[in-house]
């Protein structure tokens, strides 16, 4: 817009039309330039509300990953340090590829792009997954049970625990179980810059390699909490993305008979039933698999690895 003057009246010029001064203008002149006015007024209107509604449509369109009201019981205090975090004694928390001559049979020898929630060995086969050791106090007493009723069970260890408890880790090896990678030191990965996601999986090969002499070619997320990085960096390191189907929520100490109801209640065929080993107090977890592994192979179920 442009404002002047020529033989003595007042103009306007706007995207440049020039337009008489109001005073100077005629009756049609004046009623076009109320016209343009409106019009123009009336199309800002439309363009801001526009505008104004995308952020609340974006937020609608963003995902929401599971688990993620857990993340904060877990350990976010330690994105990188090399040091094992504090112990919660509550209710917190909650490469390469081939297999190794003492490595269990895989029930599934394929890599998906998504999570394997269940898996696929015939009829009446389950999974058994214990999360985030190894733990000096809990995994012995674990393993002594496993034994007992000869069930092969996929461990997920934290690197960091594997790190500090090498001989533990080492025992979880040699009775035969698999390994699966669990990250460096729990945390959610979805909220985590990709250097950052990179750091937490590789730091946890590393470690579980250097005390177990494996390399884990299973990666589970903690807190369930996958992203299309997380994902693909799985693909990038040969690693398989291994969920669960069934969660009696052990982690929060609901009580024995709550845990072992909620198995018993949701066991089918191709399911992986998750429990935990470390990360706390987890005497109900043992407690709940001393009665839980008897009553699944009366019912008929037999142990498998993912």
């Amino acid at each position: 817009m442009r404002l002047g003057a020529q033989n003595g009246q007042s103009s306007v010029e706007v995207c440049g039309v020039q337009q008489m001064g109001a005073d100077k203008a005629s009756p049609g002149v004046t009623r076009a330039n109320v016209t343009r006015r409106v019009l123009l007024t009336a199309g800002g209107l439309t363009l801001f509300s526009l505008w104004a509604a995308e952020p609340a449509d974006q937020d609608r369109a963003a995902p929401r990953w599971p688990d993620v009201d857990r993340a904060a019981a877990g350990r976010a205090g330690s994105l990188t340090a090399g040091r094992r975090p504090a112990r919660h004694l509550g209710a917190s928390r909650p490469h390469l590829t081939g297999t190794a001559p003492d490595q269990p049979r895989l029930a599934v020898a394929r890599r998906s792009q998504m999570p394997l929630r269940t898996i696929y060995d015939g009829p009446r086969a389950i999974a058994l997954t214990i999360d985030d050791g190894p733990d000096p106090v809990y995994t012995p007493q674990v393993l002594n049970l496993l034994a007992r009723y000869r069930v092969t069970a996929t461990f997920s260890m934290i690197g960091i625990e594997a790190q500090a408890h090498p001989a533990v880790a080492r025992e979880v090896a040699a009775a035969g179980h698999l390994i699966v990678n669990h990250t460096w030191t729990h945390l959610n990965l979805a909220w985590l810059p990709s250097a950052m996601v990179i750091e937490q999986m590789s730091r946890a090969t590393d470690a579980i390699h250097a005390a177990t002499g494996r390399i884990p070619h299973l990666f589970r997320a903690p807190y369930g909490a996958w992203s299309p990085f997380v994902l693909s960096q799985c693909a990038r390191t040969g690693m398989a993305p291994l969920g669960w189907s069934v969660d009696p929520r052990d982690w929060s100490r609901p009580g024995v008979t709550a845990i072992v109801a909620n198995i018993m209640r949701n066991t089918r065929t191709g399911s992986i039933i998750l429990e935990h080993d470390g990360g706390g107090n987890r005497s109900q977890t043992v407690a709940a698999l001393k009665i839980v592994i008897p009553r699944l192979l009366a019912a008929g179920y037999h142990f498998r690895t993912p």
